[in-house]
């Protein structure tokens, strides 16, 4: 059956417009609503209907005017970088071969429900692509509404009940008696879609609403009958005219060709790098780009009022076909060896038999010295028919001098995995002079994600081979050994390549913000070697303490589990979130405090903290899963990812992670050992030190705090950490009016919430709910606190404004936190945008602090202290092994390094603690 699709332009360039930030191209024009169009039209051209129409309003007047002259009175006029986007849009749609329609006098609604009404007459199957609700009324066997956005789809009666409660039938009374704010429609005062859905469920329609609206009691019964003289009129303005004459029918609007080179023109005019792939490609999008996005982070845009991020390569031969070769006899591996040796720097990549970096075996080596050309060495592929190979052994001894040789630069993406693994076959790499991960993080942290797939595609407009597409997915998937040498070839030659050509893109764009280059160049990328260093240390731990926590963790959730029946008076699954809402919402009637995103009654955390207060047993519950959580994440986990090599535990660390540039950890993250509990702390107690031995913990002090008070400027706060004094109880004693051995717990506690709520965007709401106060007293509390330290209020102005300005912040250090809601049009994300850009600068520069001494002491001990391990960081806190003769000389060294990190305008503290445990040590 032929198709035709039907689109809401209107529907498309507002939501679009609305759903996204301010963002233009490199020349400043506005591109935000104009991208959104185009991702959703690539989205719907990929079905490749028979027949489209692209559907917009007509400028002037229509006869809903002359019904109702109030008619979107109250509609204001099209914002100007809105209006600007219009006729790029137009030509971008009809340069990709869909006609466009506008009709005097009536609205696009109109229009597209006459199409609608008769194509489905002619036996065309119709989609109407919309987000609008108004539409609902069209749908019947033929018509079907698409949301491309969402891609949710209604194509029948029960669909349109299921969204909207009523029947397609019922949908314009539906409308009639909601009315719609938008359109300056009134409907009946305080009727929304769950009331006027239940009227029309009673009596059918709006005829038979008005019918009986005198038996409808309470206050809406009273809106009601207020509202019976302008209904009829309602329903008239809602309905979708279905009999407008037009000049063409539906099948005179056939898809036609596109044009590329207009297409071209205008996507790069617009830096739309996705859909300009795809005019070089095959012309259609692929399934490969995904479900259709309006993040702005794909698009190559800069934000408005930010630095522009150019995504179309200066030299084309950076985003050209790559020519790559398989390395599997001497002559060609001497001729590589040859190059590299002629090269000032070369990307290289492995391919192994594990993602864990310490237990990996090589299986394969990829290198490139210039963009487009890169081979393969294939080491130990092996599956019937495989080619022979050079030995692993000789290719390593080739490679050694070039690899440890600190003269040459080396270039990697993630390079510390291959670090790893060179390091693991007897090759220290040295002279790793560049990441583009790392480089592509420095220069903006939140516009990308910076995986090389994702990369390739910003920066240089290409597709890349996904891992999956040579080994395969689930259960049929292979590993990499198994995996054809042509085909690994094609996967990992590409790997070198696209990293030497990414960093070709990124190292100028960097060169141009100096101090952005020098946050990469002075602390990222010198911190990939002592990351590396810390993670092979590993640390010790005691698996037989473990398993006896785990043991008592298991006793102690049994007790619970029968605790909470006996509350309940029968047995349940605790970890049912169906069991626990029947039996605390249904049966004991407990308040839904807290909803899921759903509107259901939600049973998480929160939920049952919110009405602990009300029953034993939400209590119970949260105890129990706080001890499921530690046994499942910690207790009985951690024994099991001990490395049989080293009997150590290693963990990884993430440098591209968090946007303020903090370090995270994984497999296992040992960031988040909770350490407000009893439990939590004594897990950190089977982290020990080898007979002999010491663990040293050396920690900043309200690092955060010292920053704001730097940053801020305010003489108060200076004040009081240069005298050195309890910097929550000098606040109190400010805020509070008193002196300071005269401030209470409960004093210092409520300067406490307030110092570090503030940091972190707390308003009198969060402040309440911490302190357990009135809104008005915690309110009262932040005025006060800003009386006595005013540079804390102008610090935050400054900082909101700055961030509105330029779309990011900085640390001290000038590493950069773009802010891509900071202009949102919605008022929650754009709040949320502000707080982060408050707390951004203190965070990052907390971040880039601890970085800083990290490299000072990696340094230091091995030139003086050689036997000593860096071997964790966890937050502000670095942690050591030593041997227990050297314990004095480490504390002093290591305090001497972290409190000169960085010249700040009040001193930082460092706290050390020393014992043969973690815990003990901290």
């Amino acid at each position: 059956m032929p198709r035709l699709v039907l689109i809401d332009g209107s529907s498309y360039l507002y939501r679009a417009f609305h759903a996204l930030p301010p963002l233009t191209n490199a020349q400043g024009e506005p591109t935000g609503a104009l991208f959104g169009v185009v991702n959703m039209l690539r989205a719907t051209l990929k079905e490749q209907p028979e027949y489209i129409a692209f559907v917009v309003d007509a400028p002037g007047k229509t006869f809903r005017d002359d019904l109702y002259a109030d008619y979107k009175a109250n509609r204001p006029p099209m914002p100007d970088d809105l209006r600007a986007q219009l006729q790029p849009m137009c030509e971008i749609v009809e340069a990709l071969g869909v006609p466009i329609l506008r009709i005097d006098g009536v609205e696009a609604d109109d229009v597209i429900g006459t199409l609608a009404i008769a194509a489905a007459a002619d036996g065309i199957d119709v989609t109407i692509s919309t987000s609008d609700k108004d539409f609902a009324q069209l749908v019947r066997p033929g018509i079907a509404l698409v949301n491309t956005m969402s891609g949710s789809r209604i194509d029948s009666d029960d669909g349109v009940v299921e969204k909207y409660g009523v029947r397609a039938g019922q949908i314009v009374d539906l409308l009639a008696l909601m009315g719609d704010a938008i359109d300056n429609v009134p409907g009946v005062d305080k009727c929304g879609p769950k009331t006027a859905a239940k009227w029309l469920g009673e009596y059918g329609t709006l005829d038979g609403v008005m019918a009986n609206a005198a038996s409808i009691k309470g206050k809406i019964g009273d809106n009601l009958r207020a509202a019976l003289d302008r209904l009829p009129l309602n329903r008239e303005l809602v309905s979708i005219r279905t009999d407008v004459p037009l000049d063409r029918g539906p099948r005179e609007l056939p898809l036609r060709a596109r044009d590329n080179d207009v297409l071209r023109g205008l996507y790069m005019r617009y830096g739309f790098t996705q859909a300009l792939r795809d005019l070089d490609g095959n012309g259609v999008p692929t399934a490969a780009d995904g479900p259709v996005s309006l993040r702005a982070t794909e698009a190559g845009f800069a934000r408005s009022g930010a630095a522009a991020a150019p995504v179309a390569p200066p030299d084309p031969a950076l985003a050209g076909p790559g020519e790559y070769e398989t390395v599997t006899d001497e002559a060609r591996l001497a001729a590589w060896i040859c190059k590299l040796e002629a090269a000032d720097e070369f990307a290289f990549d492995v391919e192994t038999d594990s993602l864990d970096a310490l237990r990996a075996n090589l299986v394969g080596i990829s290198l490139s010295v210039e963009p487009g050309k890169a081979c393969y060495i294939p080491l130990a592929h092996d599956y019937p028919g495989a080619p022979p190979q050079l030995a692993c052994g000789h290719v390593l001894d080739a490679l050694r001098p070039l690899l440890a040789d600190p003269a040459r630069r080396k270039l990697g993406h993630h390079g510390k995995y291959d670090i790893h693994v060179m390091r693991r076959h007897g090759i220290d790499v040295a002279g790793y002079a560049d990441d583009t991960m790392l480089e592509s993080f420095v220069h903006n942290a939140t516009a990308s994600r910076h995986d090389m797939d994702s990369l390739a595609r910003r920066y240089l407009g290409i597709g890349t081979v996904a891992y999956d597409d040579v080994t395969g997915k689930g259960a049929k998937r292979i590993a990499f050994a198994q995996v054809a040498i042509d085909d690994a070839t094609r996967y990992s030659a590409e790997d070198a390549d696209v990293t030497l050509r990414l960093h070709r893109v990124l190292a100028p764009q960097l060169a141009a913000e100096p101090a952005l280059e020098r946050v990469y160049r002075e602390i990222e990328i010198p911190l990939v070697q002592v990351l590396a260093r810390i993670e092979a240390n590993g640390v010790m731990v005691d698996a037989d303490e473990l398993r006896r926590q785990s043991a008592d963790l298991g006793r102690r959730m049994l007790a619970a589990q029968q605790k909470a029946t006996e509350l309940a008076g029968r047995s349940f699954n605790l970890d049912s979130t169906k069991q626990l809402c029947a039996l605390l919402y249904d049966e004991l009637a407990l308040p839904t405090l807290v909803k899921t995103p759903k509107g259901q009654p939600s049973v998480n955390e929160e939920a049952l903290e919110a009405i602990a207060e009300l029953h034993e047993l939400p209590r119970v519950i949260l105890e129990y899963r706080g001890l499921a959580k530690l046994r499942g994440t910690y207790t009985d986990k951690l024994p099991e990812m001990i490395n049989p090599e080293t009997g150590r535990l290693h963990t990884s660390y993430h440098q591209a992670g968090a946007a303020t540039g903090r370090l995270a950890s994984s497999d296992p993250n040992l960031q988040n050992i909770p350490i407000r509990t009893d439990d939590g702390r004594r897990i950190r107690t089977a982290f020990v030190a080898p007979p002999g031995h010491r663990i040293v913990a050396c920690d900043y002090s309200q690092i955060e705090l010292r920053i704001m008070a730097h940053l801020s400027q305010d003489p108060g706060l200076l004040q009081a950490f240069a005298s050195g004094v309890d910097i929550h109880r000098a606040t109190a004693a400010e805020v509070f009016g008193r002196p300071l051995d005269e401030v209470t717990g409960n004093e210092r506690r409520a300067a406490k919430a307030i110092n570090f709520g503030l940091m972190y965007g707390m308003g009198a709401f969060g402040l309440a709910r911490n302190l357990g106060v009135g809104r008005g007293e915690a309110q009262d509390y932040i005025a006060l606190y800003f009386s006595r330290y005013p540079g804390v209020r102008d610090y935050m102005d400054r900082t909101r404004q700055q961030a509105h300005e330029q779309g990011y912040v900085e640390t001290v250090f000038g590493r950069r936190l773009y802010l891509e809601n900071i202009n949102a049009r919605n008022a929650g994300l754009r709040a949320g945008a502000e707080r982060a850009a408050i707390n951004a600068p203190m965070q990052g520069t907390a971040a880039d602090i601890i970085k800083r001494a990290m490299l000072t002491i990696d340094a230091w001990l091995a030139d003086a202290m050689p036997d000593a391990r860096m071997i964790l960081q966890v937050h502000d806190e670095l942690v050591f092994e030593v041997a227990e003769g050297d314990v004095d000389a480490l504390l002093a060294g290591v305090t001497a390094r972290m409190t000169a990190a960085a010249e700040l305008d009040v001193p930082l503290v460092v706290d050390c603690g020393v014992g043969m445990n973690w815990d003990e040590a901290h």
